[in-house]
């Protein structure tokens, strides 16, 4: 495989990650979800992974609140993650999970939270026994946490708007 870049996202590239991430979805509701957290001004970090001007990957972390008491810590979720079918299993999400992770760390964030599969995003340090003590409408399983820095252990997880439409 030719090697690829890690950049932010820009305007120009909305068309192509919508595209994307029907793409890698099979279904529109992921392109939807990024658009709108994007046009609500809730995205925290995106980034593209793209190689000749094709863009193969795409990432969204956008803005969480852990609500404890009388006080909310920011923290991020993870979704969406997207790789052209075409190009899955080449390293394409994985680079663009561990590049945002380190982009999140140097600014800051405390806390990640991801609603996917424990295997494949426990590599990266997401674990559901960090989750368990938050109360959040997906509970369970999948519902995983990878702390950055130091970061609270229970509370209510409040996400974005964009999310209540899934």
């Amino acid at each position: 495989m030719t090697a690829f870049i890690i950049r932010p996202a820009e305007p120009k590239d909305r068309a192509a990650i919508q595209v994307l991430e029907e793409r890698a979805f099979g279904r529109p509701e992921e392109a939807e979800l990024v658009e709108r957290l994007v046009a609500d001004g809730d995205a925290v970090m995106e980034l593209v992974a793209e190689r000749h001007g094709e863009i193969l990957g795409h990432v969204l972390f956008s803005r969480l609140q852990v609500m404890t008491g009388d006080w909310n810590v920011p923290a991020v979720t993870l979704a969406p993650l997207a790789v052209d079918p075409a190009h899955q299993g080449n390293g394409i999400g994985t680079a663009l999970v561990c590049e945002a992770h380190l982009r999140l760390m140097a600014h800051g964030e405390c806390l990640s939270v991801v609603l996917g599969d424990p295997a494949w995003y426990g590599r990266f340090g997401y674990a559901h026994d960090r989750a368990a003590g938050f109360e959040c409408d997906w509970q369970g399983e999948a519902l995983q946490a990878l702390a950055f820095d130091d970061a609270p252990q229970t509370g209510r997880l409040v996400y974005p708007p964009a999310f209540a439409s899934l």
